[in-house]
């Protein structure tokens, strides 16, 4: 589902949409409110860099963080639910990463990116990214599976 679709589709069936963004650095919210009528389901974004953000602004736990760390499965998901219940908004997409071309560790290496999308009676589907390329690069590439990762929640809406 591409962008206008996806938009389309929220509007019409008159859902709404909010984003809690690390890597993508608000790339995700960007793509969206450029499509017009965007405003007519698009709540709010929150940009959480760091941990201190994603606790303060999305409700994301101190012992999430501790023991998975920031780039994890279980951030992102709480990330996704947390800015959706914030924004009271009928999906939480999130993202989470590493870009590069520091900030990588042998576990966690440039690319990996967690995306997420919170929806429906406490549902959260996350997907485990490895990217390639540069900075840009990695940012771009979740920034679309993002998009792809909340169309395919809006099909799965009434399953």
């Amino acid at each position: 589902m591409n962008i206008d679709s996806i938009i389309s589709t929220l509007t019409a069936g008159g859902y709404s949409v909010a984003t809690a963004e690390s890597c993508t650095g608000g790339m995700i919210a960007s793509t969206i409110v450029d499509v017009p009528g965007a405003s007519d389901c698009f709540n709010e974004g929150y940009v959480t860099y760091s941990n201190e953000a994603k606790m303060k602004n999305l409700g994301v736990k101190d012992s999430t963080l501790m023991a998975h760390g920031a780039v994890s499965y279980e951030t992102a998901v709480e990330m996704a639910k947390g800015v959706r219940k914030k924004a009271k908004a009928d999906f939480g997409v999130s993202s989470t990463g590493i870009a590069g071309p520091g900030g990588s560790s042998p576990k966690k290496p440039v690319g990996l990116v967690y995306i997420g999308c919170a929806y429906g009676d406490d549902k959260c589907i996350v997907k485990e990214l490895h990217l390639k390329g540069d900075r840009t690069t990695v940012r771009t590439s979740a920034t679309k599976e993002a998009l792809e990762l909340l169309g395919e929640c809006i099909n799965k809406i009434g399953e």
